[in-house]
């Protein structure tokens, strides 16, 4: 399998893992999605961590598994296909941290960006290149993360951009040494797991919409979230832990 899924005290772990690069074929994307659905679904489990074996995240789509423009449809149903696989993440009902251990290039950026928290090693680089073969890549997934002026540099030159770069625009959350990446990813997936889950997955909900919702809107649609959620019996025993001065136990109820 091109995609593996582990689980371990409420975090899951996503892993692409297609030598040499993880490059994104068919087969890949489904089991993406696959997972993050999977995930979605699973009480079991409350945050996730996607990240690549080896020495790259993702170089992007497999150029091999081009699709056919002789069949009708072909190109229609490997376009809804890659556009499913970053969906599939941005509307995970767990929140997703992208560890970026390499390379995250064309779709690969892409991942990236459907995810919720970024973190990169410090030898991680960053690129739109489809511009180099003659394509256009994903400037709708630039536009989220950059200013106007660098997302066109991007996706016009396919330049490559360093972690350290992206962490000076205030992209990445965080930029570490190869080896501390996933310790850092699974301690800050922790942390989120031991929230309440029926919180967070409305905080998820939430933050999608304020992508999309004037302020005024969003605020108010918050509130409803926070009313529905106060009724909970979580929410009553975050209350009495802390006045107890103990942790809480969370039910997910």
């Amino acid at each position: 399998m091109s995609v593996s899924l582990e689980v371990s005290e409420y975090v899951a772990v996503v892993r692409l893992d297609k030598p040499p690069v993880n490059a994104l074929d068919r087969e890949t994307r489904r089991g993406l999605i696959e997972a993050f659905d999977e995930i979605s679904e699973r009480t079991d489990i409350r945050v996730a961590i996607l990240t690549g074996t080896g020495k790259h995240f993702c170089a992007g789509a497999d150029l091999k598994d081009r699709p056919d423009p002789g069949k009708a449809g072909d190109f229609l149903g490997h376009n809804r296909l890659t556009r499913e696989t970053g969906n599939a993440i941005r509307e995970c009902a767990k929140p997703v941290i992208a560890a970026i251990n390499g390379p995250a290039l064309g779709a690969g950026f892409g991942l990236m960006a459907a995810c919720d928290i970024f973190l990169a090693s410090e030898d991680a680089t960053f690129a739109m290149p489809e511009i180099n073969v003659g394509l256009a890549g994903g400037v709708s997934m630039l536009r989220t993360m950059f200013g106007r002026s660098f997302t066109r540099r991007l996706f016009f030159t396919g330049m490559r951009a360093s972690a350290a770069e992206l962490y000076r625009r205030g992209v990445l959350d965080e930029v570490v040494p190869a080896d501390q990446l996933m310790p850092v990813a699974l301690q800050l997936a922790q942390e989120i797991a031991a929230k309440a889950p029926l919180a967070m997955a409305y905080a998820k909900q939430a933050a999608n919409m304020m992508d999309l919702m004037p302020q005024r809107d969003g605020y108010r649609f918050e509130q409803n979230f926070t009313m529905a959620l106060s009724k909970t019996e979580d929410a009553q025993e975050a209350r009495r832990a802390f006045l107890e001065k103990r942790s809480p136990v969370y039910k997910g109820r």
